[in-house]
């Protein structure tokens, strides 16, 4: 009997999953936190593993990067409720932009993101499988020491880090408006010749100008106009890439 975990934090919604995947023959194990699924995977191995993304204290991305970590080749699935079809509408691509990260991709190009949760979101096994790495450095401590000697985000920073790597990279922004102004500074710079940036902060300050300004950089872009956006939208552009077939 094939077993699989569930995470899902609203109970009705859960239980009803639960109750068909029981019917349809499952062996079921559900939990309503990510400390909780992670701690019933100490004992218990599924076959599938089925999560939210938006849950309190730890969310789906988060916990995925932990699962991984114990679990490289288990397979995942992540469920939501939060339809936005506005997307269809305000997502922006510059010329050929998700063919020329695909290749690049292909050619071994690393990734850095500006928050833990994009960089737990990507498929860091499949990335590996073309050579490429990534990389957030927002947690580094010399980053915070130097962010604040310089007056500066931690975020900013992290793009300088990204830089100065030496290699082809696609830079993943889900969050920090000031990591592509810092990134439009660089291209302007000539410091950095970014393979693509895919521009997702979401927010209010400064959010809706830094998109605009990236997509005046004269480097591909992936970006959704507005306020709209996140970690979460970050990781995933990153893995339809990493997955398409073509």
């Amino acid at each position: 009997m094939k077993k699989v975990l569930i995470l899902e934090d609203e109970v009705s919604i859960r239980s009803f999953v639960v109750i068909n995947l029981k019917r349809a023959g499952y062996d079921v194990v559900e939990a309503g936190t990510g400390e909780e699924a992670l701690e019933l995977l100490k004992n218990f191995t599924p076959d599938l593993i089925l999560t939210d993304i938006r849950m309190p204290v730890m969310d789906g991305f988060t916990l995925v990067g932990h699962i991984r970590e114990q679990f490289p080749d288990m397979v995942i699935a992540i469920l939501t409720s939060h339809a936005d079809f506005d997307y269809a509408d305000n997502l922006c691509f510059s010329e050929n932009a998700a063919m020329l990260g695909v290749e690049a991709l292909r050619r071994g190009a690393v990734i850095v993101t500006d928050t833990k949760m994009a960089w737990s979101g990507i498929n860091k096994k499949k990335l590996a499988e073309y050579g490429g790495e990534a990389y957030c450095f927002m947690a580094d401590e010399d980053v915070a020491k130097e962010a604040q000697e310089r007056g500066c985000t931690r975020a900013a920073i992290c793009m300088e880090r990204g830089a100065a790597l030496g290699k082809e990279v696609i830079f993943a922004v889900g969050n920090a408006p000031t990591a592509l102004i810092r990134l439009y500074e660089l291209i302007q710079e000539g410091k950095v010749d970014p393979a693509l940036i895919i521009g997702a902060p979401v927010g209010f300050v400064n959010v809706v100008e830094a998109k605009e300004l990236i997509m005046t950089a004269g480097v591909p872009y992936i970006v959704p106009r507005g306020r709209k956006g996140g970690s979460n939208i970050a990781a995933t552009i990153c893995n339809a890439m990493l997955y398409y077939k073509g």
